[in-house]
């Protein structure tokens, strides 16, 4: 009989909440009609997606009217980005970023850099995180118009100093960008931004919905062609049962965040402490305080990435990676190869309701058998 299967990826996926699969079944019925439209259905339509806006609003903290609907959290970093140098085109046609943005805000700077615009890069320590000073002045060089920095590393759980680099934007009259995909539901936001994007499958909503928040007083052009939904900030008719599916799992998740990050944190602290010990040649990257509660990653030298991953698979272990080592490229992880560590077989194990302790305890049982077993047919012996 097969060993049950542990989901360690909530990094890229959470598993859908029961709030999110209980409203997304009850708006299938009541939420199919354009919200848009004048009769019966289409007015009901219209308030459960005004009701989804306003949840999902109070839940972070900001105006109805200041948050979007959008059907990715990719399609929402890309208006965020796009959309914030568009409007301040006149501030100049530079793009300060991390250099470990999300790769879809990197996508946006080439797209952005081969319309004839500037995009720099902010340099991070070995531990993922930015310098403030070399970050104020990224932001205060001439031609800036926007700034973008993640809220926390979603390969390595490294959180950024939000409110400093928000100060340092501020005195250089630059808006800040901050992806909080790996923020929200989880953790509380630093206050300061300009724009923010967040993904609904991270915190256990339903792929396919993002969000976009334009802060008022931000000047933001959209990207993309005319559309009058919402507010013209992105285009198409949103799917709104998993809109309301979305903001439900939001305001659930929310609540019950600290509970998790106390709950979580310790497993991923024993995650890290025995990895270190029980597994020869090994490094675990990130900063081991000021990090995401639920996620870690670590470097195993000698060992195929590609391989660990097919081989923890097999043993019933579903976990990430950002290994150099993989069939699809030659390149590292561009957040591990920034930082300067370790990158073969490179492994991101992220926690979510779901997981528990005995999941955890065998993952370590299991994981330094398994990487011994794959250095040992590498020929990579007496370690």
């Amino acid at each position: 009989m097969s060993a049950p299967l542990v989901y360690l990826d909530a990094a890229t996926a959470a598993p859908l909440h029961p709030v999110a699969r209980q409203a997304l079944l009850a708006a299938l019925d009541d939420g199919w009609a354009d919200p848009a439209r004048l009769y019966t259905q289409a007015r009901r339509a219209r308030q459960l997606l005004d009701a989804a806006r306003e949840a999902a609003a109070a839940t972070l903290g900001v105006r109805a009217d200041e948050l979007s609907f959008t059907p990715s959290g990719t399609t929402a970093a890309h208006s965020a980005v796009l959309g914030g140098l568009a409007g301040r085109r006149r501030a100049g046609g530079t793009l300060a970023h991390s250099a470990i943005e999300h790769s879809a805000v990197l996508h946006a700077a080439e797209r952005h850099a081969a319309a004839g615009g500037t995009a720099i890069s902010v340099p991070v320590d070995r531990l993922g995180r930015i310098d403030p000073t070399t970050w104020s002045a990224a932001v205060a060089a001439p031609g800036v118009a926007l700034a973008a920095l993640i809220g926390a590393s979603h390969e390595v759980g490294t959180v950024q100093p939000v409110a400093e680099a928000a100060a340092a934007c501020a005195a250089a009259g630059v808006p800040l960008y901050v992806d909080a995909a790996q923020l929200v539901g989880r953790a509380p936001v630093p206050d300061g931004w300009s724009l923010l994007t967040a993904s609904a499958h991270k915190w256990g909503g339903p792929p396919g919905v993002g969000l976009l928040v334009v802060r008022k007083g931000t000047r933001w052009e959209s990207p993309w062609p005319a559309d009058e939904r919402e507010s013209g900030r992105t285009p198409g008719v949103v799917n709104l049962p998993a809109v309301v599916a979305a903001a439900a799992s939001l305001r659930a998740a929310a609540a019950d965040a600290a509970a998790e990050a106390a709950r979580l944190a310790p497993l991923v602290d024993r995650i890290r402490a025995r990895v270190a010990a029980e597994v020869p040649d090994v490094e675990v990257v990130g900063d081991a305080v000021d990090r995401l509660p639920h996620l870690v990653t670590f470097s195993c030298l000698y060992v195929d990435g590609e391989a660990l991953l097919h081989a923890l698979d097999r043993r019933g272990f579903a976990v990430s990676s950002g290994s150099s080592c993989t069939s699809s490229t030659l390149r590292p992880s561009h957040v591990l190869e920034a930082m300067g560590v370790l990158s073969h077989g490179n492994v991101r194990v992220s926690l979510h309701r779901e997981t528990t302790e005995p999941d955890v305890e065998r993952f370590l049982a299991e994981l330094p058998g398994i990487v011994a077993e794959l250095r040992a047919e590498a020929g990579v012996v007496g370690l």
